[in-house]
């Protein structure tokens, strides 16, 4: 019958270790004593053996898909080197759009028919490069970008106040939020006259239509971010009694702001297409873009019809660029749509 000795030292822990993992493994001879019963002895030679082996699950599950948040600066580094790569997909674009324009004016219209869609050269040297027909589109252009911002801020300033009144109760959004949705149905141009015959037919009017138009955007998209406010911190808010006022101030308006600017800048580019609609229907006063285009497509000037519809365009881009310029300034690197 063999006698088990108990391991002394740090080096024969090895020889205990392989010992004991045999008896586990095969099972203790019958009247011998059990291998649990015996004192476990870790030396430092032991211990090694077991922080290898973790090291390489570590890596295994770091191999496995765990996601690793890359630091500011390596996003900064990766835009950077990213940067005159990205130009290329817009000034692409613009090349294959002129082409086609091209295309359109000189291989599918007839050279009497061409001034249906004049050349990019001919809009430019007709349109743009004299400031005879420049100077009354641009006038009228600062007419209808002060009607549209105007539009815009009377929009931004009751959509985010009626979502936040009915994010307070859910009986106050049951009362309010259909008439929201029926004022984005309702076709603007039948209500045209109604506006026109309670606001008169000058600046007032075409400020109101822009309104109609501009509100829905910010209302739905405002209650959605108020409302998507993760529950855990309300139950944070909760345990240390905030108040109202305390909850809305500090926790939702602020987990709220994508969602915000995200309808900021939807209602920026419908309160352009706004402003345009009020100057072709109420044409007291200051002529604005959309009373121009009314006259170029009357008279047939489409060179200049061309040159003003590019320029409302690009005025829309303008404000639609200063928003997502602002959502990024407000909002920062804590979301996604802060760091695109």
């Amino acid at each position: 019958m063999r006698t088990n000795t108990p391991a002394a030292t740090a080096a024969d822990a090895p020889a205990a270790h392989a010992t004991t993992a045999a008896s586990v493994a095969v099972g203790p001879n019958p009247g011998e004593p059990s291998a649990a019963s015996e004192p476990a002895v870790i030396g430092p030679s032991a211990a090694a053996p077991a922080h290898e082996a973790k090291t390489p699950v570590h890596q295994s599950d770091a191999a496995a898909g765990a996601t690793v948040e890359p630091s500011p600066a390596a996003e900064a580094s990766v835009r950077t080197r990213r940067g005159p790569f990205a130009l290329l997909a817009p000034i692409g674009s613009l090349a294959v759009a002129i082409g086609l324009w091209y295309a359109v004016s000189y291989l599918l219209l007839a050279p009497a028919r061409r001034f249906l869609v004049p050349p990019p050269h001919q809009v430019l040297q007709v349109a743009v490069l004299d400031w005879t027909h420049l100077q009354p589109m641009l006038q009228a252009l600062a007419l209808t970008a002060q009607v549209a911002l105007a539009g815009l801020a009377i929009a931004a300033a009751l959509g985010i106040t009626g979502a936040v009144v009915m994010s307070r109760a859910r009986w106050l959004e049951r009362s309010l939020y259909p008439y929201a949705v029926i004022l984005q149905t309702v076709p603007i141009l039948a209500i045209v006259p109604l506006i026109g015959l309670w606001f008169g037919f000058g600046f007032t009017s075409r400020v109101v239509v822009c309104v109609l138009i501009a509100l829905f955007p910010l209302i739905a998209n405002t209650l959605f971010g108020l409302q998507s406010v993760d529950r855990a911190h309300h139950d944070l808010f909760t345990l240390q009694k905030a108040s109202r006022w305390d909850r809305l101030r500090k926790l939702e308006l602020p987990a709220a702001l994508p969602a915000i600017f995200t309808g900021l800048r939807t209602s920026s580019g419908l309160s352009v297409i706004g402003a345009i609609v009020g100057d072709m229907f109420f044409k007291q006063g200051a002529a604005g873009i959309g009373t121009l285009l009314d006259i170029y497509r009357s008279r047939l000037q489409s060179e200049d019809l061309f040159a003003a519809i590019i320029l409302a365009s690009l005025f829309g881009v303008a404000v639609f660029a200063l928003f997502t310029f602002l959502s990024r300034l407000a909002i920062g690197s804590w979301h996604a749509s802060g760091r695109s």
